[in-house]
């Protein structure tokens, strides 16, 4: 055996067994074998026992925790900013003082995190902002270090959202920044058709979350995408429920397999966290749960049976010995009419038929349940906002919403950093099922929810190497992997020998302008002009035309309509404030939509029917179609090349006439896209969806049935239906569509 020290740390090598690396915690030697003494008694505690199965380890602490200890578990924190600045959503201070006043280094601890981690026992920390790996590591180094000098030495886990999308990356290609790879999103991602690549995309999430410390990611976003209105569509793999329940099943095992381990789990593992049961797509005329106003998911076609395959058939069903994913996060939303129990109308956590009886029982799930972000506090009075979502609840008291949802088999509270509500959950769940009941319930949600952290091998070594850290994270292998990914992941729709421009020439970019709208968190955003892509790039590939005149083709980059589903106004107006959410760019009419909604009721409003039957819908982005056509008038006869951001199924009779190519991008670097448009890559991706020919279609669509629309038909007699594209020789037929024929 050999004990080696570095950056702070020491580690105990064991043979045939894991390293034990210690920054603080007394060191067991037992059977010839290094063990931690964490809970400081000088004697080997079965949880400090790492030969033993993970289960009987983690039912063990979880039995020797209070129940303090075990609402902290059931916590999560705020979002992180490391560092943390003084102001903002989530500020954070040093010894009282700013990050600069205090002169810390930028990986210290704050005040709070101290604070919640010791005071409120959290252990599950949410990671927003990471300056780069080297800092991503020392601090998950200073996080541990603290929670192993704690009573039980309890380690944290790290968890993050995704951050691998390419849409939002620098524009071009770049490896060792210290940032992770760039992949296509979710909606990219299917249009490769190819669950493989998923698996090596999970392979590289993995490795580079873990270099920074993070163990458990909250994705993937599994729901099934059969509302083309939802915004929420573009982090998903599509429509049809094979091809979703493939890559989900595919990235997830990626995600948690630490390849040579008997389990499936260790060093390597990297919690998966699917979402959203029992599927998020099919909300009611394309309004999300975010919000009041779009808590609605309906279900016209009677099709549950699709939006539960990518959970029955994909996550839970893994090929490696993980076996399932190892958490799940029901949406906000009320399913509407699916209470086949209680006739419940309640948001997805609060009801006890959806989790308890049906994913606990039914399905046999028993990894953790932990709630979307935000869901027990008293509701804002205004429909229109960005507040908690108890939807159904609001008359329970805070204590008596956490109580329910872990009376139904939730484990955790996504976004609920504050102790004091599940210990008065606790008492009053005393009262109604007496202690021992209440406490068994407890422990079980901690056996759940310590076995996770168990899994990632962090009781014995959760420290980082910071140098090796910045080694993995972006790359060159990654980093090359990711940028193949992107290009595979462009479609292309139409080409009347507009693409490829492999030459030098002139190209005219033209700058995009979008109206004012609503902002994610519900303020009112200003109209702003964009130049849609770098100057500086584009002339690594053409020459720039300030005017069509002087080009040789025109580059016209827009996005799918930017539309709204509620609207003050209205409202003011006398209406209901229900408008429709457009997928084309002109003003439309819903004259073909349903006269009653589905669903309706809310204690804000005195009303139950949510139609918008008649109403208009607008795009804030309706300035991008006249950027086609006027585009196409000045150019005359050369070429016009529009390339569609589309973050969701976007109706392209508007401007298709127009337009010689049309090439469709989920959220790429613009780097990619040069690289088609001067024929140095060549296209291959397939929709992954249906782009509708009409809103009528659209309006007359079930919300809950995939690929039921019809499809647009161009002026060259190209259907643009799911699995359709094209490469540099016509339309693609390589096999890849056969293996998910259109339902």
């Amino acid at each position: 055996m050999a004990t080696q020290e570095k950056f702070g740390v020491t580690v105990h090598k064991n043979p045939g067994g894991p390293d034990i690396a210690t920054t603080g915690a007394k060191i067991l030697e037992k059977d010839g074998l290094f063990f931690k003494d964490l809970a400081g008694t000088g004697e080997l505690l079965p949880y400090e026992d790492w030969r033993l199965d993970i289960e009987e380890r983690a039912k063990d602490l979880a039995g020797r925790l209070s129940i303090e200890e075990i609402a902290g578990l059931m916590l999560y924190s705020p979002h992180q900013m490391v560092p943390a600045g003084p102001h903002g959503p989530f500020p954070g201070t040093y010894g009282g003082k700013t990050l600069e006043e205090s002169g810390a280094a930028h990986w210290e601890l704050t005040d709070q995190q101290k604070n919640f981690i010791e005071r409120d026992h959290v252990r599950h920390i949410l990671a927003m902002v990471l300056e780069n790996a080297e800092t991503a590591a020392k601090w998950s180094n200073r996080l541990q270090s603290f929670a192993e000098s704690l009573p039980w030495g309890i380690p944290v886990n790290i968890s993050s959202d995704p951050r691998h999308g390419s849409s939002s990356a620098g524009a071009e290609y770049k490896s060792g920044a210290g940032d992770v790879s760039k992949w296509p999103e979710g909606l990219g991602m299917a249009a490769t058709f190819s669950p493989e690549l998923c698996r090596e995309f999970g392979k590289a999430v993995s490795e580079e979350y873990r270099a920074m410390g993070i163990t458990t990611a909250l994705f993937p976003q599994v729901d099934l995408a059969t509302e083309p209105r939802w915004m929420r569509f573009e982090d998903t793999f599509g429509a049809h429920p094979d091809m979703v329940a493939d890559m989900s099943r595919a990235y997830c095992d990626s995600l948690q397999t630490t390849e040579n381990s008997p389990t499936g789990w260790g060093k390597d593992s990297l919690c998966a966290m699917a979402k959203h049961w029992p599927g998020g797509g099919p909300c009611e005329g394309g309004r999300d749960a975010h919000y009041p106003f779009g808590k609605f998911a309906v279900y016209p076609g009677n099709n549950l049976s699709d939006h539960l395959k990518p959970f029955l058939e994909g996550v839970f069903r893994l090929e490696g010995p993980t076996g399932r994913t190892s958490a799940i996060m029901p949406y906000y939303t009320v399913s509407w009419g699916l209470d086949q129990k209680n006739g419940k109308n309640v948001g997805n956590s609060y009801s006890e038929y959806l989790i308890r009886d049906l994913l606990r029982e039914k399905y046999g799930y028993d990894g953790v349940v932990c709630t979307d972000w935000g869901i027990t506090a008293d509701p804002s009075p205004e429909i229109d906002s960005f507040s908690s979502r108890c939807y159904g609840v609001e008359d329970l008291s805070e204590a008596e919403r956490h109580l329910l949802a872990i009376e139904n088999g939730v484990d955790q509270f996504g976004g609920n950093s504050a102790i004091a509500p599940i210990l008065e959950a606790y008492e009053i769940g005393c009262r109604r099922h007496g202690e021992a009941a209440m406490r068994k319930r407890m422990e079980e949600s901690a056996v759940r929810l310590l076995r996770n952290i168990f899994r990632c091998g962090l009781f014995e070594n959760p420290y980082l190497d910071p140098a090796e850290s910045v080694k993995t994270t972006g790359c060159e292998a990654f980093c090359q992997a990711g940028y193949q990914a992107q290009l595979k992941s462009l479609v292309l729709v139409k080409n009347q020998g507009a693409l490829p421009q492999r030459d030098r020439k002139k190209v005219f970019i033209p700058a995009r302008h979008i109206g004012p709208m609503k902002a994610f968190f519900r303020s009112d955003l200003p109209a702003q002009d964009i130049q849609p892509i770098s100057r500086e790039l584009v002339e690594k590939y053409y020459d720039w035309a300030e005017t069509p005149e002087e080009a040789d083709f025109a580059l016209v980059f827009i996005e799918s309509p930017l539309s709204d589903g509620y609207s003050q106004a209205d409202r003011d107006a006398g209406g209901n404030g229900y408008v429709p959410i457009s997928l084309q760019y002109r003003p439309y009419r819903a004259d073909a939509a349903r006269k009653e909604s589905i669903a309706g009721g809310d204690f804000r409003e005195d009303f139950t029917n949510r139609s918008y039957k008649g109403k208009t819908g607008t795009a804030a982005n309706e300035a991008d179609l006249d950027l086609v056509l006027n585009a196409k008038r000045a150019m005359r006869d050369k070429p016009v090349i529009v390339v569609l951001r589309m973050h969701k199924p976007t109706v392209p009779a508007e401007f298709e006439p127009s337009a010689d190519a049309i090439l469709v991008d989920f959220g790429v670097q613009s780097q990619a896209i040069l690289d088609l448009v001067s024929g140095r890559a060549e296209p291959s991706g397939l929709l992954p969806v249906q782009m509708p020919a009409n809103m009528d279609t659209v309006e007359r669509h079930c919300e809950d049935v995939p690929l039921d629309m019809e499809p647009y038909r161009d002026s060259a007699g190209n259907v643009y239906d799911f699995a359709f594209g094209l490469n540099w020789n016509g339309v693609i037929s390589d096999g890849r569509a056969r293996r998910y024929p259109k339902p």
